[in-house]
């Protein structure tokens, strides 16, 4: 039952932070050392990240950390894998992305040093600055699990709900987690989904009309004993 919270967790706080890729489905059977899996769908391809994007991933890694304390008041090592994406995400916003309150300044390179049998990273600032790096990323976490603490316990009905219902069934798809919501506290209370783009395939994308007078590659006919490129 501490892993249908836990996932239960991660559930509904990604389901109420709009800055959140779409809840796909929840499921509490083991795979490979994960006992469960919350699963979310992005509406789009990502080839980089907004800060606001960021913000709302770290509240749904410390979702199911969260769901834990104010459930059973007693932590688990399922929430070490959360635990350990939300600190890197935090790192890389303050030394790599200058979203911090440090400002627009990358700290650190990835260079090493060997120092006897094992590797040190170079540091390229003081330990005053490395202090606040520190209480940085101390803040970015702090943060992010008060918020997902504070949104549990404002839709606690809705996480034992959810719970029982992985308990049962063990997994969970969106369209039943939106139905759970309307069950609990009511159809206006169901955040508004975001709408996947779904990606064309192959076949649905139309050729590039040909100008007058111009040949396409299947049009070259090649010529007895010359090679023509594109060919076989």
């Amino acid at each position: 039952k501490n892993t249908a919270y836990h996932e239960a967790g991660h559930a509904l706080v990604c389901r109420f932070l709009p800055n959140a890729d779409p809840v796909h489905k929840v499921t509490v059977i083991p795979r490979g050392p994960s006992l469960g899996m919350t699963s979310r769908l992005p509406t789009e391809d990502r080839h980089n990240f907004t800060k606001s994007y960021c913000l709302a991933a770290m509240r749904v890694a410390m979702g199911g950390r969260a769901a834990e304390e104010l459930t059973f008041a007693e932590f688990t090592t399922g929430a070490s894998n959360d635990l350990k994406q939300a600190t890197d995400l935090a790192h890389a916003m303050v030394c790599q992305w200058g979203m911090s309150g440090l400002g627009p300044v990358s700290f650190g390179t990835n260079s090493e040093v060997f120092l006897g049998r094992d590797f040190a990273r170079e540091r390229e600032f003081s330990e005053k600055t490395a202090s606040e790096i520190d209480r940085e990323i101390h803040r970015f976490l702090e943060e992010a699990y008060s918020d997902a603490k504070g949104l549990i316990q404002k839709h606690r009905a809705l996480l034992v709900a959810i719970a029982d219902e992985l308990v049962e069934k063990e997994v969970i798809e969106a369209d039943r987690l939106d139905a759970i919501i309307r069950e609990v506290e009511g159809v206006s209370a169901v955040p508004p989904r975001k709408e996947v783009t779904p990606a064309r395939k192959p076949s649905e994308i139309a050729p590039e009309p040909v100008g007058k007078g111009e040949r396409t590659r299947g049009d070259v006919q090649p010529q007895p004993g010359r090679i023509v490129p594109g060919t076989t």
